[in-house]
C-alpha cells in the first residue's frame, strides 16, 4: 500500500463531470483507491462516493492505493488531480 497528500488542482474541484471521468479511468486499475478528507474515508471507483466528499480545489486529501498496479495509479490519479 502505499499512501501521499496531494492538493486538489482541479477548477471547481470533483463535481459531477471530473467525478464521473476519475472514476471511469480508475476502473482500468485493479488496485483499491481511497481517498481520505476530514478523517473520513471516500472510495475513489465511487462516483457517489465522490460526489458526497463535496472535494473542492485546493483541498489537500489523502490518497491511499493498494494492489498489484498502486503505482502506476496513482501516477495517473497525481496527474489528473
Amino acid at each position: 500500500m502505499i499512501e501521499k497528500e496531494v492538493t486538489v488542482t482541479i477548477k471547481e474541484g470533483l463535481h459531477a463531470k471530473p467525478a464521473g471521468e476519475l472514476v471511469q479511468n480508475l476502473s482500468r486499475f485493479t488496485s483499491d483507491v481511497e481517498f481520505q478528507l476530514k478523517n473520513r474515508s471516500y472510495n475513489a471507483k465511487s462516483i457517489l462516493g465522490l460526489m458526497g466528499a463535496g472535494i473542492r480545489e485546493g483541498q489537500i486529501i489523502t490518497v491511499r492505493v493498494d494492489g498489484p498496479d498502486e503505482e502506476e495509479a496513482l501516477e495517473w490519479l497525481e496527474k489528473f488531480i
